[in-house]
């Protein structure tokens, strides 16, 4: 993607800046001390979790969104268990499928830990949420699933070749491929952006 896709009117809405808290704070679980991060977008991620005190190099193709590492995520630049977790969110989308589970088994190869990623998830739901401050301040979200009677095709758009739970990429066929080159440990989806799906690998062996 162009620098210009990344606006902050076009592109940093309030779900997807809950969005990358989650990606923070998932990282912040696994106590990772350096962090490969394909496909940097504007930067955010690397800014607030260096600010953290974590170590974050990017890769991208784009010299003009500054990555660390110029390279391609079909073959990453670097040697096997390079990285404590190697991470890309919102990215592989932008790849063909058979190109992103390439891409996806370069991750696992560079990472000496967990491969945390996250997907366009285009199964619709309705979302709840209820908040108290009288207890505690308890905040309960719920995502409920929307019935429908098929998965939609997915068209490319000019930048996603595939999106989770259209036609032929159902979640249990995708992260049945992923999990070739990972085991994944968790799944769950944004409850303030429910089109963001997160997905945490641990590394095989």
């Amino acid at each position: 993607m162009t620098k210009e896709h990344y606006s902050f009117e076009s592109y940093l809405d309030k779900g997807r800046w809950n969005s990358i808290w989650h990606q923070l704070a998932e990282i912040h679980k696994l106590n990772a001390k350096r962090v490969l991060e394909i496909g940097p977008g504007p930067g955010v991620f690397k800014l607030i979790a260096e600010l953290s005190g974590l170590k974050v190099e990017t890769l991208d193709l784009d010299p003009d969104l500054s990555p660390d590492h110029l390279g391609s995520a079909t073959s990453l630049p670097f040697q096997d268990g390079a990285f404590d977790v190697v991470c890309a969110f919102q990215m592989l989308e932008h790849l063909p499928y058979e190109k992103a589970l390439v891409a996806f088994s370069e991750m696992a190869r560079v990472s000496a830990g967990p491969i945390l990623i996250s997907l366009p998830d285009a199964r619709e739901v309705f979302g709840f949420s209820f908040r108290t401050q009288w207890v505690r301040n308890i905040l309960v979200e719920t995502l409920i699933p929307a019935p429908r009677l098929r998965a939609p095709i997915h068209v490319f758009d000019g930048e996603h070749h595939w999106e989770l739970n259209k036609r032929k990429f159902s979640l249990k066929k995708v992260t049945a491929d992923f999990s070739r080159y990972a085991e994944l440990h968790d799944t769950f989806r944004v409850p303030e952006k429910p089109f963001h799906r997160f997905l945490v690998f641990n590394k095989k062996g």
